[in-house]
């Protein structure tokens, strides 16, 4: 299952125009003083520019690939032509593939940036992160498939995955992330617009025992999909690095905590590319990763949450200062904690908050509409969800609970009604059922519809299958080993070529 879903909102129309948060120049240092689309923002289209604007004329090269990284969390990595304007200040990548409706992307600014002085980038480096705008729609979601992730007569155990354009034809595919059959497997979109997919790709990609949480990513920054994956039984993470056509290099093999259950990807030391942590609930502590720049990682360090039994994982920028955070579930004493990025490789325990159960999985993403990152969790055992709002200095409110039937597995969130907020969707193994609810704009929810499983509800991609400009989903189900394909009958089948060819020019008529 993945940790960390699309940031979005209905932001005041001030945050709608020109640009992010302002930071305070320092003498002698390169600062980020505004950049486009905005922090947390959902407004922006498949075709986007990302623009930064800094304090300082910049030395031009040192904007590179390496150290301007801009990822679709869905889409993948976004490679793209630079462009200088505003006397050397603003620079502009045009990235050469428009990104996924309703997805997140993720820009990194490394330290090794310089101004034409040579006055450097602060050494935490800047992130920021915002959404892709998805179209109007009913949110009604009709299931058109159900595929099996089995090859064999044997169980693989399906239980997390996600999308990502493994081949880069424009059309999102799907990886199964399978816990017995120790394995990651590919399943790839028709690219015909019906949102259906082909059989397993074979060979499939041997990894740990008892895999579950993963995160995608480009680690080593050669511009294909890897992955990042969590073996609760071994107590590793597998990482893979992929060749752009769904075969990956065997599995690097990280050994982290007793019973890791969460993940997350970020940069934690400014150098521009994504280190990896997780969470041991066994050895109740955190452990990390850090990434040499070629997706090979050294050494290991370990940390506390804060609470007892560390489980699941996310990262985003919870204090709005640039530097990427992580948000912690405690599972044993029901909290959710804040450590904000000091830039260096390490955290400070910035806030705590009750999650209203046995914190099983987060996701982050701005429910209310005020341009901070709040928190949706899982509690599993306790038949609940939460919504714990953030205050955009790194606190958070106690959650706010919503009752389901069965044991909370999973929470995803994304815009499926295309109103401009994001809504909800809950997995439930005891019930064999998925929970989708509506977000009202301004973070309360009201439910939405109900999806049975086969045998048991474990997770949920949401994500545009069909490229009509909707959040369509794909719903895992760990014991019949299967994915059900849920279509959004939202959106504009004629979108479907022009993702593939990089033509989006109409989306801006069709937005709402």
């Amino acid at each position: 299952m993945h940790s960390f879903q699309r940031v979005g909102s209905a932001l005041l129309s001030t945050l709608l125009a020109a640009s992010a948060m302002a930071l305070p120049a320092v003498a002698g240092t390169l600062s980020v003083v505004s950049h486009t689309p905005a922090r947390n923002s959902s407004t922006a289209l498949p075709g986007t520019t990302i623009a930064v604007t800094f304090n300082l004329p910049l030395n031009t090269a040192t904007v590179t690939a390496t150290s301007f990284r801009a990822y679709g969390r869905w889409s993948g990595p976004a490679s793209g032509a630079f462009a200088f304007s505003n006397a050397n200040q603003t620079v502009t990548l045009t990235p050469n593939r428009p990104f996924s409706a309703g997805e997140t992307v993720f820009v990194n600014l490394a330290n090794t940036l310089q101004a034409a002085d040579g006055s450097p980038l602060r050494s935490a480096g800047y992130a920021f992160l915002f959404g892709i705008r998805v179209l109007g729609g009913s949110a009604e979601m009709v299931e058109i498939d159900q595929l099996s992730v089995q090859t064999t007569a044997s169980a693989t155990r399906l239980y997390g995955g996600f999308a990502a354009d493994f081949d880069h034809d424009g059309w999102l595919d799907l990886a199964g992330v399978n816990e017995v059959s120790h394995d990651l497997r590919i399943l790839f979109n028709r690219d015909d617009g019906t949102g259906l997919f082909n059989p397993v790709h074979l060979p499939v990609t041997p990894i740990g025992v008892e895999a579950s949480p993963n995160e995608p990513g480009d680690f080593d920054n050669d511009g294909e999909v890897d992955a990042a994956i969590v073996n609760a039984s071994d107590g590793t993470v597998s990482v893979v690095l992929g060749h752009g056509d769904g075969s990956f290099d065997p599995q690097q093999v990280l050994t982290v905590g007793s019973g890791p259950h969460g993940i997350a990807v970020l940069d934690v030391d400014g150098d521009g590319d994504w280190d990896v942590v997780t969470g041991g609930y066994n050895s109740n502590n955190m452990t990390l990763y850090r990434n040499n720049g070629s997706g090979v990682f050294g050494s290991s360090s370990s940390f506390d949450a804060g609470g007892n039994g560390e489980w699941p994982v996310a990262a985003g920028d919870m204090n709005n200062d640039g530097i990427t955070d992580l948000v912690v579930g405690t599972a044993n004493d029901a909290k959710v904690h804040v450590l904000t990025g000091n830039g260096n490789g390490t955290f400070t325990h910035a806030s705590s908050a009750a999650s209203g159960g046995f914190t099983w999985m987060l996701a982050l993403g701005d429910v209310n509409g005020d341009g901070n990152l709040d928190v949706s969790v899982a509690n599993g055992g306790d038949s609940n969800g939460g919504i714990l709002l953030g205050n955009g200095a790194g606190g958070l409110a106690a959650a706010v609970t919503y009752a389901i039937g069965g044991s909370a597995v999973a929470t995803d969130l994304g815009d499926l009604d295309g109103d401009g907020d994001l809504d909800w969707v809950l997995s439930s193994f005891g019930a064999a059922r998925w929970y989708f609810k509506r977000n009202g704009g301004n973070g309360t929810f009201s439910d939405l519809g109900e999806i049975a499983a086969p045998q048991s509800g474990s997770c949920a991609v949401l994500f545009d299958a069909d490229n009509d400009g909707d959040l369509d989903a794909a719903l895992f189900d760990e014991l019949a080993d299967t994915i059900q394909v849920i279509r959004n009958l939202g959106g504009n089948p004629v979108f479907a070529d022009g993702f593939e060819t990089g033509n989006t020019s109409a989306w801006a008529a069709q937005v709402p």
